[in-house]
């Protein structure tokens, strides 16, 4: 007997198959960032080589499991992170990318945004949409850079070389947009350890340039900064908290590059102190990814809110950077895009 019964067509609700299938995979993203961590950590990208190689021989050189790592692989492949042919597991153009060796690598940053901090952040942001801010401080009884520092001494690390990744990426279009034929002396605010400040410097070599940050950040910069370095003779390291003050003084220009994305009251502080150390004519740089102008709105709304539940900071808007310049003190000069993905927000001591 048949228990199957058949329903006319024009009786059956068509369910939209896009939708349902968009949304269980956007609930189920976490575990497209778990995999990559995963990967990087047993290191995958750089124990696969030129040549394919099988599952089994793979397992066997990272000394993992294969049938768990055939699943992780499962998850990364549909996001063109590795593939599989006939012979084997190939790289793609975005797993080199998390190699060591590769010159546009971006391990690091993919570490530094899967940090076990992080994971434990993302609970919280149900509390932020309810209050309207982030409260790590109230959760954690101290600041995110001085948690930081204090119990993940191995995230600064890595946080130090995420940014320098990011440095590569950028630095050379950056020093193509500035005009600098008129400048004598450049300070780069919180430049990590100083990669983009090297690269202007050799693209402008009339200039004089200065590396400030806190001293775990300059501990170790960039080796053209170093005594003896290529770039030491018209250059300064030096540490310092751009919140306390900035040290170099009377410059003419002062750049914040991808930093000023903490809580507005911080930025607004480190702006006046920028302001402050110049003086009148003085430039102001802030080098940010705009969210509303953003060629990349997922990335740049999804870092907006880890901003949000760690240092209750943000990606700005256009009118939101230029309601900060004003509040600062500071007369905002004009917007320019840096492809493919910055803008600098021009600013001058009045």
């Amino acid at each position: 007997m048949t228990i199957i019964r058949s329903i006319p067509p024009g009786d059956r609700a068509v369910p939209d198959s896009s939708a349902i299938t968009t949304l269980r995979d956007v609930s189920l993203a976490s575990a497209a960032p778990a995999a990559l961590r995963a990967a990087i950590r047993v290191g995958l990208p750089d124990g696969l080589g030129d040549a394919p190689t099988t599952i089994d021989d793979l397992a066997k050189s990272l000394d993992v499991s294969g049938p768990i790592l055939e699943r992780l692989l499962r998850v990364l492949r549909p996001y063109g992170v590795f593939d599989e042919t006939a012979d084997g597991i190939v790289h793609t153009p975005m797993s080199r990318l998390l190699r060591e060796d590769d010159p546009q690598r971006l391990k690091y940053w993919v570490l530094w945004v899967t940090e076990l901090w992080v994971w434990d952040l993302w609970p919280d942001l149900e509390n932020a949409v309810r209050a309207g801010r982030g409260d790590f401080e109230g959760k954690h009884g101290d600041g995110f850079f001085s948690h930081l520092h204090a119990q993940w001494p191995e995230s600064t690390e890595i946080f130090n070389r995420s940014q320098t990744e990011l440095s590569r990426l950028t630095s050379a279009a950056i020093a193509e947009t500035f005009d600098l034929s008129g400048v004598r002396t450049f300070v780069d605010v919180g430049g990590g350890r100083g990669y983009t400040l090297s690269t202007i410097l050799e693209a402008n070599p009339h200039l004089h340039g200065s590396l400030v940050d806190l001293p775990a950040a300059v501990a170790e910069p960039d080796p053209r900064l170093r005594p003896g370095g290529a770039l030491a003779g018209r250059s300064r390291v030096l540490a310092g908290d751009c919140l306390e003050d900035v040290p170099v003084k009377d410059a003419d220009v002062y750049q914040f590059k991808s930093i000023l994305e903490w809580d507005d009251e911080w930025t607004v502080t480190a702006l006046r102190n920028a302001a402050r150390a110049g003086r009148s004519g003085s430039r102001v740089l802030m080098i940010t990814n705009l969210v509303d102008d953003s060629p990349e709105i997922r990335y740049a709304t999804g870092i907006d809110l880890l901003f949000l539940l760690n240092t209750n900071g943000r990606r700005h808007t256009r009118k939101g950077v230029t309601s900060l310049i004003e509040r600062a003190g500071l007369r905002l000069e004009g917007v320019t895009p840096v492809p493919p993905l910055l803008h600098v927000v021009e600013a001058i001591v009045p």
